[in-house]
């Protein structure tokens, strides 16, 4: 019997959960191995969660004047229908996660310089909450503190030390003091998927804060925004006496991550890449004949950073799936191999808080029982994606499988097991092709011996003269 099990997979290296979803409750303030275990357990026992619910989201703060200084970027946020609860990032009664459950779809930590966090939160619970579907974006700076050093670690990011900042002797802007750290991003270096930065812009961007460098080995972190060949990340006011943190391209500014369970992680090493301050200044590059704008790139790519992090842009679902033998409505409880077949699904995006038809002209087929025996396009047709195929020659269980992943979108998963039969004895053809030679072999053997049997039968010796 034909089993559907389609599904949009969201799978990391643990469970992740389901805002509102009871766990088993344990104690986030046990030291040591009780601690680990406690987080283990919370990670492992929530439910996977791929589309934000109401939107709520903790903004942790070094100081409250953050909140006035950056008012543009949490403005547009709340403007979106985003619920903001501001609090500093050691204020005591921070929490998570409260009697097994959320209580927020996602985190922004602008509190680049907190040595500890406050309440219940600390690296390990925003690590689980990652691990859970949540989404966090974090803003650091030259002061950055230890916790976000090594929230960015476990996250494959890694932060130059406290105090340094990005350089680049030919690529600052004409208000610079003097140490060349008040980076003109070209936008060039940009990742080329507007579904994460937005659309394509002439526009520089501003930058002022510390690198990073991506770890080699993690192949989903990705790399945002870079810097340029010319700049590398170091003390602005010491000599170099050893090879820099980063240097050129491989000098991170901005980073995400997209966990396997479809949770993002923004990185800035900026946290006055989100201030009203660059958001609205003039930018010009020092150097003679450099062209000057009004205004960078900050605040559209501020803009669409949040929306992806957010799960506002690069969300699909599956709808419908459908298979059967072509001609006909319904499946049947098994198919025979070699039957003409056809599949179709219906794919969905997020977009302005709506599902919408997804249009994408590499979506993929497979048909699969231990390996792929089929591997097609599907045709869209309106919302739809179908395709018609012959069956292969070999019966077992198998699965109609999509797997669809690619960059900025999560990533989407259908599997529906169907059983594939031999032929019964009554579809068999009665005479094969292939054995014709062979049919007339016999009944060529047969007429020569009933006319060798003929002639030696009738056939009289004439009798020798004497």
């Amino acid at each position: 019997m034909a089993t559907d099990g389609s599904a949009a997979r969201d799978t990391n290296c643990m469970a992740g959960p389901k805002r509102g979803r009871r766990v088993t409750s344990m104690s986030l303030r046990l030291p040591g191995t009780l601690l680990s275990y406690a987080v283990f357990v919370l990670s492992a026992g929530l439910a996977a969660q791929v589309v934000s619910g109401d939107g709520k989201t903790l903004v942790l703060l070094d100081n409250p004047n953050i909140r006035d200084t950056h008012s543009v970027f949490f403005r547009a946020l709340a403007d979106r229908g985003f619920d903001l609860t501001f609090k500093t990032a050691d204020d005591p009664g921070l929490s998570l996660i409260k009697y097994g459950q959320f209580l927020y779809d996602h985190l922004i930590i602008f509190s680049p310089s907190v040595e500890d966090f406050g309440g219940n939160i600390n690296v390990e619970t925003i690590t689980a909450f990652i691990d859970g579907g949540g989404n966090v974006l974090v803003a650091a700076s030259s002061d950055i503190g230890d916790p976000l050093r090594e929230l960015g670690s476990e996250c494959g990011i890694e932060f130059d030390e406290e105090k340094t900042a990005v350089i680049d002797h030919h690529n600052y802007d004409v208000s610079d003091p003097g140490e060349h750290t008040l980076i003109v991003a070209d936008p060039e270096n940009l990742l080329k998927a507007p579904t994460i930065v937005g659309k394509p812009t002439e526009k520089p961007i501003l930058f002022k804060g510390v690198g990073m460098v991506a770890d080699p080995d993690n192949p989903l972190v990705l790399d945002i925004l870079t810097g340029s060949s010319t700049s590398y990340s170091y003390f602005p006011d010491h000599p170099i006496t050893q090879y820099p943190h980063a240097v050129g391209k491989n000098t991170l500014l901005i980073a995400g991550l997209q966990a396997r369970n479809n949770a993002r992680v923004v990185f800035s090493g900026s946290l006055h890449f989100f201030s009203d301050a660059f958001f609205n200044s003039a930018v010009q590059k020092a150097t003679p004949g450099s062209e000057r704008y009004p205004k960078p790139g900050n605040q559209e790519l501020a803009e669409a950073l949040s929306r992806w992090v957010f799960k506002e842009a690069g969300v699909l679902r599956v709808g419908a799936v459908t298979h059967h033998p072509v001609g006909e409505n319904t499946p049947p409880a098994a198919y025979t191999v070699t039957d003409l077949v056809e599949y179709s699904i219906v794919i969905e995006m997020l977009s302005e808080g709506r599902w919408v038809p997804f249009d994408g002209d590499d979506i993929q087929l497979e048909f699969v029982r231990i390996d792929p025996f089929v591997r097609t396009y599907l045709k869209k047709n309106g919302g739809k994606y179908s395709v018609q195929f012959k069956l292969p020659d070999v019966y077992g269980v198998f699965q109609f499988k999509v797997d669809y992943n690619r960059l900025g979108y999560t990533h989407l998963y259908s599997s529906t097991q169907v059983s594939v039969r031999p032929l019964q004895h009554t579809q068999y053809e009665r005479f094969i092709p292939s054995a014709y030679p062979y049919y007339a072999s016999v009944f060529s053997m047969m007429a020569g011996l009933f006319i060798f049997g003929f002639v030696f039968l009738h056939m009289k010796e004439k009798e020798k003269a004497d």
